[in-house]
């Protein structure tokens, strides 16, 4: 069966091990892992190997740092489960790529359209980032902002969308 999960949380809170025990209970071999994280630094090279470790060899992971829409509906026409991870260093990577709102909308946009044309289940993982203090710069906010914008409109497009409380699942849809 065809459906949009999103899963949501604070850091640290499971939501990667979480999507990733639910996109393997969906029956198939074809298993596609869209990494969103661009590793800059030793210590989130780290955190990627740690995650490619997590998923095995029975995932293919394709790395996209912008382009997360068009492979939604490229990989989703030969694949059984998609899971993104994570779309909040999606939006980081269109604030440092694009930086233009207008164009940044207009990704969101596509995203949300190609969750509907997608042809598998596709699993999402994002950061609730609303619940803290009002960050202190422009640029903090503009990312909140944004993140706060992405996770509603793939919330509405989303059949389940499941909020992880320190590695608790709380179905909220």
């Amino acid at each position: 069966m065809k459906e949009t999960i999103l899963v949501i949380g604070g850091c640290r809170s499971g939501k990667s091990r979480h999507a990733l025990e639910m996109a393997e209970k969906i029956s198939g071999k074809k298993k596609i892992f869209i990494a969103t994280c661009v590793p800059n630094d030793d210590e989130m090279k780290q955190r990627v190997a740690r995650h490619q470790k997590d998923r095995g060899h029975s995932w293919t992971t394709v790395e996209i740092p912008v382009l997360v829409p068009e492979a939604i509906v490229e990989y989703s026409q030969k694949a059984d489960v998609i899971l993104v991870d994570c779309l909040t260093l999606w939006i980081n990577n269109l604030l440092i790529e694009i930086n233009d709102q207008g164009k940044i909308t207009k990704h969101i946009q596509e995203l949300t359209q190609a969750l509907k044309k997608a042809q598998c289940p596709v699993i999402l993982v994002s950061n609730e980032v609303g619940t803290g203090i009002v960050p202190d710069n422009k640029l903090a906010r503009l990312f909140r902002d944004t993140a706060g914008f992405v996770n509603q409109n793939v919330a509405k497009c989303a059949v389940r969308v499941i909020w992880m409380v320190a590695g608790i699942p709380v179905q909220i849809k």
